[in-house]
C-alpha cells in the first residue's frame, strides 16, 4: 500500500490508481505528503471533516493493502527440512548410514523411521503452537479510533486507510504515520523509533509516525501512509515474539546437557572397550550412535514448547493473553503481587455522591462546572460518573465547549472554555483536590474546610475531585468538591484470601489518599499498613535498610505516582522476592517491564499492554489468581518430564553400559533402544495435557530434589534391570535372544510406569492422570508388547513371558511408589510451619474448605472463621 502524490480523491476513488513502479517516486511522493500544507494533503487525500465513507476505506484497503508489514512466512517445506539439520538429527543420520553400510536393513529401517518420526512430531507441533500465539496476537491487536462517515468507529488498526481522520488520546499506539490536525500540542515518544529518550512535542500539522505512542494531550490526526509506506517501514508489534529464556527453561536446558555429556562420556567407555575386545567397529559406532540418540532428551525442546503452547491457550480462555510465553513460568514463582485498586480490587463504576460547596454555591452549579470540564466521548469512568450527575441533561446543551485540556497524570486536571447561552466566556476545571486549591485565587480561605470535606469523604472511602471556575477575570475561583464511591469487587475479599493460601501477598497501589487506601484495604481484610507513596524516593535512589524493610512489609501503599511503582518493584526484587505489578496507562510501562511479570489490566492503554507480558481482558483479581493456578500447573508439568527423563536415561544408559562392560552382552539390539526412544517420545508429549495439582506455594526450580529423586528412581532401576536379566539367565535359563526380547519389553513398560510415578509428589493414585495421558502410555505399551509377542525385528517372546514381564514391572512399579516418597522426604523434606504464625496455615485451610464445597462468591469469611477454629482449637488444648 503507498499514498502517492497522485492519489486519488474521494471523488475519483472508483478509478483507483496503481502505485508508481520507482521507489524514489514512492519516497518522493510519501516525504511531499508529510511536509506539503495542510490543506493540499487533504486535497490529494481526499479527505474531508467527515472522514471517509465506508465504502471508499474499502476502496482504499483493497487498492493499498492492510496497515500492517507482512510477516515473511517460512516455507513450510523448507522448515519440515530444517528439522533433518543439527547435531542430534545429524547423529540419527549417521546411524542410519552405518546401518546400510553393514546391510542391517531393519536397523536401517527403524532408525529412519525414528528420524522421520521426530521431524513429522517436532514440525506438527511447533506449527500448532505457532497457530496459538498467531491466535492469541489477534486478540491483542490494537484499534484505532476512526471517523467514517461524520461517525467515530474503533476498527483493527489493520483497516486503517490513507485519508482517514483518526482520534489520538494519552497512551495510545499511532497505528500509522498522520499529520495532525487542529488542536492543542501534544507530546510523543518516539523512543522506540529513534532512541530519543525525552517526547517530543508536536504542534498541529506536523507528523507523527506509526509506533510512537502519545505521552501527552489528545489530537485529531488524518492518515497519510500506512503499511510498508509508513516512515519507518514498520508499525509497532504488539505482541512480542520475545525469544528470551527463562529460568525454568535455563534450569531444563541445563539437565538436557548433564544428560548429554553424560550419555556421550558412557558410550565413550563402551567404545573403547569394544575396541580392546576386538568388536566389529562399524556395528559398534553404530551402536553406540543409536544409544547416544536414545539418551539424549531429544523431545525436551518439543515438550516445552508443546506445554507453554497449551498452557497459553487454557490461559486466553480465562481472559488472559499471554503476550511473552515466559511469563508463564515467571508467574508460577510470584510471591508478591502489586495490584492496581481501581478496576482491579474495585468495580470501577464511579458513582457521585452529593457534594460539598463553599461560598454557599449552589452543589447543581458544582456538578455542572465538573461535567462542562468532563467528555463523553473519552469513555473516561470519572467523566461518565460527573455526567451523570447532571439531572437535565438538556442544561448542558446550552453551553459550547470551545477548548477542551485533557487529563494527563503531570497536570493531574482536565480544564475546558466554555460559551455560555449568554455570550460570555469562562473556564472551568476538575482534578486532583490539591491541584484545583492551589489554582485557586481563594485558596488560603477555602483550604481548611475544604482539607475538612476531602478527609471526611476518604474516611468513608470516597475519591474526591476539586471544581474551580474562573470567569473573565481571568482569577480561579474553588467552587466545591465531588465526592466519587467506588465499591469494592463482589470477589476481591475472597480473591485476596485465596491468594494468600497461594502464597501470594497481594498489595495495594493506588494514587488515592491515604485514608481512601485505608478504608478499601480494610473493607477487603487486606491490613492496613499503608505507606504513603510521597515519602518514598524515585528510581534512582537506594533505600535504607529500613525503608526497604518498611516497603517489604507494607500491606499497600497510595497517592502512588507512576515513577514510585518502578521504585517499589525494584525494592522488592532486592528483597529476594519474585514481583508482579498490574497497571493500565502509559506511564506504568516502566514498572510492567521491570516487575518479573507485567499484567496490563482491562482497558489497559496500547503502551501498557505492550510493556506487559500478560494482558488482562476482564477487569479484577479473580482472574490473574486463575493465571497463578495454571502457570504452577504448567510448572509442575515441566517438573513431572524432567525427572522422569533424568530416571529414564540413567536407568537405560547404566543398565546398557554395565552389562557390556561386566557382562560382555549387548541387552538391548540397536533397533531396540530406537523403538524404544520413539515410543517413549511420542506418548511423553501428552504430559503438556495432564492433569495436575499446583501448589499452595510460589514455584522456585529445586535442583536437588530434581537430581535426587530422579537419581534414585534411575538406580532402583538399574537394580530391577539386572533382577530380571538374572531371572531369564540364571533361574529360567534363556538363550541370549529371548533375554534381549524380555529385556525390551521391560524397560518400555518399566519405563512408561515411571511417569506415573514422577507426576505425582504423594502416592501414584493420589491425583488421576488425564485421559490422553493414558490412552497414550496404554496405547504405546500394547504396541511394545505386541512387538515383543510376536517378534517383530525380535526374537518372539509369547503370551506368557510378556505377561510375565508386565506382572514383575508392576511389582517393582508398587515397591518405586514407596521409594519415591522416600526420596522425598531425603530431598524435599516439608518444614512444619510454627504455630506463632498461624495465617498462612488458616488461609490454606480456608481455600481448601472453599474448592471442597465449591463454593463461589459471597463465602470466604465463614470459611475463614471455620478454619480459623480448626486449626486454633486443638492448639489451646494443649
Amino acid at each position: 500500500m503507498k499514498p502517492s502524490a497522485d492519489q486519488p480523491k474521494a471523488t475519483e476513488a472508483s478509478k483507483p490508481k496503481a502505485p508508481e513502479s520507482k521507489p524514489a517516486s514512492k519516497s518522493e511522493a510519501k516525504d511531499d505528503l508529510k511536509t506539503l500544507p495542510m490543506p493540499e494533503v487533504e486535497k490529494k487525500l481526499g479527505s474531508s471533516p467527515d472522514g471517509l465513507t465506508q465504502a471508499e476505506a474499502e476502496k482504499r484497503l483493497t487498492q493499498y493493502g492492510p496497515n500492517e508489514i507482512e510477516e515473511e512466512k517460512t516455507n513450510l517445506f523448507m522448515k519440515f527440512l530444517s528439522y533433518f539439520w543439527g547435531p542430534i538429527p545429524w547423529m540419527i543420520e549417521v546411524a542410519v548410514i552405518l546401518s546400510g553400510v553393514v546391510r542391517h536393513w531393519p536397523d536401517f529401517f527403524i532408525i529412519l523411521l525414528l528420524l522421520v518420526a521426530n521431524a513429522v512430531v517436532g514440525f506438527w507441533e511447533e506449527r500448532e503452537a505457532g497457530n496459538a500465539i498467531d491466535a492469541l496476537k489477534a486478540k491483542l491487536a490494537i484499534k484505532a479510533r476512526v471517523k467514517r462517515d461524520g461517525k467515530w468507529i474503533n476498527p483493527p488498526a489493520r483497516e486503517v486507510v490513507p485519508g482517514d481522520i483518526i482520534r489520538l488520546r494519552l497512551g495510545d499506539i499511532v497505528p500509522a504515520d498522520a499529520r495532525l490536525l487542529d488542536g492543542d500540542s501534544v507530546e510523543v515518544d518516539q523512543s522506540a523509533l529513534t532512541g530519543e529518550s525525552l517526547p517530543a512535542e508536536k504542534k498541529p500539522g506536523d507528523p507523527v509516525f506509526s509506533g510512537s505512542i502519545i505521552r501527552q494531550g489528545e489530537i485529531g490526526a488524518l492518515v497519510y501512509a500506512t503499511g510498508e509506506n509508513t516512515y519507518f517501514g514498520k508499525t509497532a508489534q504488539l505482541v512480542e515474539t520475545a525469544h528470551t529464556v527463562s529460568h525454568f527453561q535455563k534450569a531444563v536446558l541445563k539437565i538436557g546437557n548433564y544428560l548429554i555429556i553424560l550419555a556421550v562420556a558412557l558410550v565413550a567407555v563402551i567404545i573403547t572397550v569394544a575396541i580392546c575386545r576386538g568388536d566389529p567397529i562399524l556395528s559398534t559406532l553404530q551402536f553406540a550412535l543409536v544409544l547416544t540418540v536414545a539418551a539424549i532428551p531429544v523431545a525436551m525442546p518439543t515438550v516445552l514448547s508443546v506445554t507453554m503452547a497449551v498452557g497459553a491457550r487454557l490461559l486466553a480462555r480465562k481472559q488472559a493473553i499471554v503476550s511473552k510465553l515466559v511469563a508463564i513460568e515467571e508467574l508460577a514463582g510470584v510471591d508478591l503481587l502489586c495490584a492496581d485498586k481501581t478496576g482491579t480490587l474495585t468495580q470501577n463504576k464511579l458513582t457521585l455522591g452529593d457534594p460539598f460547596s463553599v461560598n454557599n454555591i449552589p452543589n447543581e452549579q458544582v456538578i455542572l462546572n465538573g461535567a462542562l470540564a468532563s467528555r463523553a466521548d473519552n469513555n473516561d469512568t470519572i467523566d461518565l460518573a460527573v455526567l451523570g450527575g447532571v439531572k437535565n441533561e438538556q442544561t448542558l446543551k446550552s453551553y459550547e465547549v470551545i477548548h477542551f485540556m485533557p487529563f494527563d497524570p503531570v497536570h493531574k486536571r482536565t480544564e475546558a472554555t466554555v460559551k455560555g447561552a449568554d455570550g460570555k466566556q469562562f473556564k472551568v476545571s476538575k482534578g486532583a483536590p490539591q491541584v484545583i486549591l492551589e489554582l485557586s485565587a481563594n485558596k488560603e480561605q477555602v483550604k481548611p474546610a475544604v482539607d475538612k470535606a476531602v478527609n471526611e469523604f476518604a474516611a468513608r472511602g470516597f475519591r474526591s475531585l476539586g471544581v474551580a471556575r474562573a470567569d473573565q477575570d481571568g482569577q480561579w475561583q474553588f467552587a466545591g468538591v465531588l465526592p466519587l464511591f467506588d465499591p469494592p469487587r463482589v470477589d476481591a475479599k475472597e480473591t485476596i484470601a485465596t491468594a494468600l493460601a497461594m502464597g501470594v501477598k497481594i498489595k495495594m497501589v493506588t494514587g488515592d489518599a491515604l485514608a481512601i487506601a485505608k478504608e478499601t484495604a480494610k473493607k477487603l481484610d487486606m491490613g492496613t499498613n499503608i505507606l504513603d507513596a510521597a515519602a518514598l524516593g524515585d528510581s534512582k535512589k537506594e533505600e535504607t535498610p529500613q525503608v526497604a524493610e518498611s516497603i517489604e512489609k507494607a500491606d499497600g501503599f497510595a497517592q502512588v505516582f507512576p515513577e514510585h511503582k518502578f521504585h517499589i518493584v525494584d525494592v522488592l526484587q532486592t528483597r529476594g522476592h519474585i514481583v508482579g505489578m498490574t497497571g493500565d496507562g502509559v506511564n506504568d510501562a516502566p514498572a510492567l517491564k521491570k516487575a518479573d511479570c507485567g499484567i496490563a489490566v482491562s482497558d489497559a492503554t496500547d503502551a501498557a499492554r505492550a510493556a506487559a507480558a500478560i494482558v488482562l481482558l476482564t477487569p479484577g483479581l479473580s482472574v490473574i489468581i486463575d493465571a497463578i493456578k495454571e502457570s504452577r500447573r504448567i510448572f509442575q508439568r515441566m517438573n513431572s518430564y524432567a525427572i522422569y527423563r533424568i530416571a529414564e536415561t540413567l536407568r537405560v544408559l547404566f543398565f546398557m553400559t554395565l552389562s557390556i562392560l561386566v557382562f560382555n552382552f549387548y541387552p538391548l539390539t540397536a533397533v531396540m533402544i530406537v523403538m524404544l526412544a520413539l515410543l517413549n517420545d511420542g506418548a511423553i508429549l501428552s504430559i503438556a495435557y495432564d492433569n495436575v495439582h499446583y501448589k499452595h506455594q510460589p514455584e522456585e526450580w529445586n535442583m536437588r530434589m530434581v537430581l535426587g529423586v530422579s537419581t534414585v528412581l534411575g538406580i532402583i532401576g538399574v537394580v530391577s534391570a539386572f533382577g530380571l536379566f538374572y531371572l531369564g539367565e540364571r533361574v529360567f535359563h534363556l538363550d541370549r535372544a529371548h533375554i534381549q526380547t524380555l529385556m525390551y519389553l521391560k524397560l518400555s513398560v518399566a519405563g512408561h510406569l515411571t511417569i506415573f510415578l514422577t507426576r505425582t509428589r504423594g502416592p501414584f493414585w493420589s491425583i488421576r492422570p488425564a485421559k490422553i495421558l493414558w490412552a497414550a502410555v496404554l496405547g504405546t505399551q500394547i504396541v511394545a508388547t505386541l512387538i515383543a509377542v510376536y517378534g517383530l525385528f525380535m526374537t518372539p517372546l509369547g503370551w506368557g513371558w510378556a505377561g510375565f514381564v508386565w506382572g514383575y514391572a508392576l511389582l517393582w512399579f508398587l515397591l518405586n511408589d514407596r521409594v519415591k516418597l522416600l526420596a522425598y522426604r531425603l530431598f524435599d523434606p516439608v518444614k512444619a510451619k510454627p504455630e506463632s504464625d498461624l495465617t498462612p496455615q488458616i488461609a490454606q485451610r480456608a481455600y481448601q474448605l472453599y474448592e471442597q464445597e465449591g463454593r463461589h462468591d459471597g463465602h470466604a469469611k465463614e470459611d475463614w472463621e471455620k478454619a480459623e477454629r480448626e486449626i486454633r482449637e486443638p492448639i489451646s488444648h494443649k
